[in-house]
């Protein structure tokens, strides 16, 4: 043992002779002990003698086979040294003597030396030791039946602090429990409010834990998890993982110890995460010596480094002596109020790092002497510091951008709409149904900025009211576009397959009503939702993960989301009134598709509209709701849709009427025949009707024209049936050429010479019906009347170069039913 150590070992013993004078009130003469009744009686007056040498009973385990018997060896030169001390003090008359009984640390053989020193042995003025716990404590409970009063420098357990059980007992040590209030001053420290116990499953070590949680809990300090174990604890210290326990308290001797250190290092459990506290009382290179592990000797040490033990100091650091002259030591309630202290496992080897004065309640720590592993103190939990997953700024910028791109567009197209809004093409167009293709447009894509807002930039309240106001504006942005789109085509195929409604006008008014019903289904949704159902905020997390820095913390991802009890329920009636929606759409784009007025007729750009439109939404919906815990891609997505189909929709709609009006502003406005091909019923796929319009105007100009047609084709019959002689013959249109050709040829001077004098005497009828005025007359109004009246009703093209060309040359006058065609036979 080192000198420093029995000084100390010395100082103990003989402070204890003091304590044993102050209980005996420093006059052995008035002590009242009776060992033995049956032989001493209650006769002490041999204690008042000069010189009288004093018995003392000295029980300790010698046997070096027994428990802690390394103890006692080393204790019994110090016992001499401290007589020695007493005597050389020449303060008492009398001296000491010691008797020392071996109790093997057993306890059937404790008793036996403790009652065959009754028995056989001097009148003991007192017992001096007790090491072993269970030995120690029956024998102490005995005491105040045999009148003697003893002393103990090891035994620290708790359970001998019952003054109640134990009147009689002292001890020059601190008890297990002393360690209590200096931890918690050393959690306390180092703020520290959350711990883990660890704690063999023996009484000694559950008593300490017992009083740990105590004090613990009127520290304010969490106990996190309580595990205990026998053998293995690998069991108990996984569970202590598993609850996130980083302070780590235990109590349990050394052999297990090196069992605990294994299975900390095959969890990962040591480093700059964890700190681990135990007992101080471990033998030097204990790890060496109880390692029953199958962890090496270096694995052990890479998990110990770091830990901090605590243990009792036997001599105060202070400089404060006593009425002897040596370290001063004081007992409260029979306990020994000392200094306890703290050592930390440094690469290889224990280092004091600092000490709590019981007595003060102060705890000092030696500046730079602590190293722990990290760059700070271990925490006491897994810090959590929840992460909003948000939005990229660089992406809401990028898509913001083309969004902005994209309204500008649609503005461009507004400006285009209304200052060709007199343009026939435009205007045969409707032009106010374009101004909400294009409004549906731009509610789109204001969306997408409102969809790219998130708590990081708006309040929880504000966040909120985002999430009902963006789902309106889509809603109705998508409805006002193609409902529009929709209404317009709805007309061109009510004009073109309802015969009833060809002299009829469905003016713009009636297209407006179609797209307020459409709206007025949408908000009647809408409201019910809002009403019953309101979408609010909802916040998902997401597992632990590692801080990406290498901090000493965990990040737990959060997600807010637009959410309320029946999502399901509502999302499947707004897709399925515009499922309903698009499938109308389509099937008017499909029954008009043959309509061939490019001006009026968008069914082909419809159809395309709605293919991509609807392909689109059915990816952009399943994608992002797989990606519903990715909020940067299915923004991207979701964005990336509604810029797709709101661009492509407008630029379907308006840029081939731009390009049109750029390269042939009249190409869509000649007054040309058009065709409508019905083939789904028998009696009209056997007629082609002509119409030069659809509004009301057109069709009156044709009806005027047939009547005109009609009057001509009775007024000419008449006055050719007043004629003499049939001059011509324009039943069919080669005969008629050629009776013309051959009356020219073979009475050229009937036809341009001078008149026969006796004809000039007639009457003014016959005058005028001469053959020399029809002549005239018809060389001049038959090509008027040929190319003026006969292209109105689907005749001879006006682009025909000669008046006497047949009408049959002409391909569009070959096609025309026999009902309108022209007979000539004279004037």
């Amino acid at each position: 043992m080192a000198p420093s150590r029995r000084d100390c070992r010395c100082d103990m013993i003989f402070l204890s002779g003091c304590l044993l004078l102050s209980v005996l009130g420093f006059h052995p003469a008035l002590a009242k002990v009776c060992n033995d009744y049956t032989r001493h009686g209650l006769d002490n007056n041999w204690y008042t003698r000069d010189g009288e040498k004093l018995p003392i009973m000295v029980l300790m385990p010698m046997n070096e086979s027994a428990l802690m018997s390394s103890i006692s060896q080393g204790i019994e030169p110090a016992v001499q040294l401290a007589i020695q001390h007493i005597r050389e003090s020449r303060q008492y008359s009398f001296s000491l003597i010691t008797k020392i009984y071996d109790t093997e640390c057993d306890n059937a053989k404790g008793l036996r030396a403790f009652f065959d020193a009754i028995c056989y042995g001097p009148k003991h003025l007192m017992i001096f030791g007790g090491v072993c716990p269970s030995v120690t404590s029956i024998i102490a409970e005995s005491l105040e039946g045999w009148n003697l009063v003893q002393l103990s420098f090891a035994a620290t357990t708790p359970v001998l602090a019952d003054r109640k059980k134990y009147p009689n007992f002292f001890r020059t040590v601190p008890s297990d429990n002393a360690v209590n209030p200096a931890v918690v001053k050393f959690l306390n420290y180092y703020n520290w409010s959350r711990v883990g116990t660890l704690t063999q499953d023996v009484q000694r070590f559950s008593e300490v834990r017992n009083d740990l949680t105590n004090e613990l809990e009127k520290a304010d300090i969490q106990i996190a998890d309580t595990e205990s174990f026998s053998n293995d604890p690998c069991v108990n210290v996984k569970k202590l993982k598993d609850n996130d326990v980083r302070i780590i308290i235990g109590q349990f001797d050394e052999n297990l110890a090196s069992k605990v250190f294994c299975c900390a290092y095959n969890l990962n459990m040591y480093g700059s995460k964890y700190q681990w506290i135990i007992p101080g009382w471990y033998q030097g290179n204990w790890w060496e010596q109880a390692n029953s592990t199958n962890c090496t000797t270096k694995k052990l040490l890479t998990a110990m480094e770091g830990y901090i033990s605590v243990d009792f100091e036997p001599l105060s650091a202070k400089q404060i002596k006593g009425i002897s002259g040596r370290g001063q030591v004081m007992f409260r309630n029979g306990e020994r109020m000392g200094t306890i202290k703290f050592t930390q496992f440094q690469e290889g080897q224990e280092v004091k790092v600092g000490e709590y004065n019981a007595i003060a309640d102060v705890l000092d720590l030696i500046n730079n002497t602590i190293r722990f592993q990290g760059v700070e103190p271990p925490k006491d939990r897994t810090f959590v510091r929840l992460q909003r997953r948000q939005i990229n700024v660089p992406l809401y910028s990028i898509l913001s951008t083309i969004t902005i791109l994209g309204m500008l567009m649609a503005g461009a197209f507004l400006f285009f709409n209304i200052k060709n809004r007199n343009h026939r093409l435009i205007k045969m167009s409707s032009p106010y149904m374009n101004n909400l293709i294009i409004l549906g447009g731009l509610l789109s894509y204001a969306s997408i900025f409102l969809f790219g807002l998130d708590g990081s930039f708006v309040s929880d309240k504000e966040f909120e009211t985002l999430c009902t106001v963006r789902t309106w504006i889509l809603i109705v942005g998508y409805t006002t576009a193609f409902g529009a789109m929709f209404a317009k085509t709805w007309r061109v195929h009510a004009i073109f397959k309802n015969v009833k409604m060809k002299k009829k006008i469905i003016k713009d008014q009636k297209l407006f009503i179609i797209v307020g019903g459409m709206l007025l289904i949408d908000l009647c949704i809408l409201i019910c939702w809002q009403i019953v159902d309101p979408l609010k905020r909802t916040v998902e997390e997401y597992s632990l993960e590692a801080d990406p820095q290498g901090r000493d913390i965990a990040i737990r991802p959060f997600l807010e989301h637009c959410e309320n009890t029946h999502m399901t329920i509502w999302l499947g009636i707004v897709y399925a009134y515009k499922g309903l929606l698009m499938l109308f759409g389509c099937f008017l784009a499909w029954e008009t598709r043959n309509v061939s007025i490019p001006a009026l007729n968008d069914s082909k750009y419809i159809g395309m509209s709605v293919y991509n439109v609807g392909i689109m939404c059915i990816i952009g919906a399943a994608v992002s709701f797989l990606t519903r815990d990715q909020p940067n891609v299915q923004f991207c997505i979701v964005a990336l849709v509604i810029i797709f189909c709101s661009t492509i929709t407008l630029c379907l709609v308006f840029v081939p009427k731009f390009v049109t009006m750029q390269t042939n502003p009249d190409a869509a406005t000649q007054n040309r025949r058009l065709k409508l091909t019905q083939n789904q019923k028998k009696e009209d796929s056997k007629t082609s009707t002509s119409v030069t319009s659809v509004n009301q105007a057109n069709t009156s100009r044709l009806d005027g024209l047939q009547s005109d047609n009609h009057r001509l084709r009775m007024r000419i019959t008449e006055t050719l049936s007043r004629m003499r002689t049939p001059l011509f013959n324009f039943t069919d249109g080669k005969d008629g050429e050629k009776s013309l050709k051959n009356h020219l040829e073979q009475k050229p001077q009937a036809q341009w010479g001078s008149m026969d004098p006796s004809r000039i005497s007639r009457g003014q009828l016959d005058d005028i019906n001469s053959p020399e005025h029809i002549q005239r007359r018809l060389s001049l109004q038959l090509p008027i009347l040929h190319h003026a009246y006969l292209p109105s009703i689907g005749g001879v093209d006006a682009s025909c170069s000669s008046p006497t060309s047949s009408p049959a040359s002409s391909p569009r006058h070959r096609h025309m039913p026999p009902s309108y065609r022209v007979m000539v036979s004279g004037l």
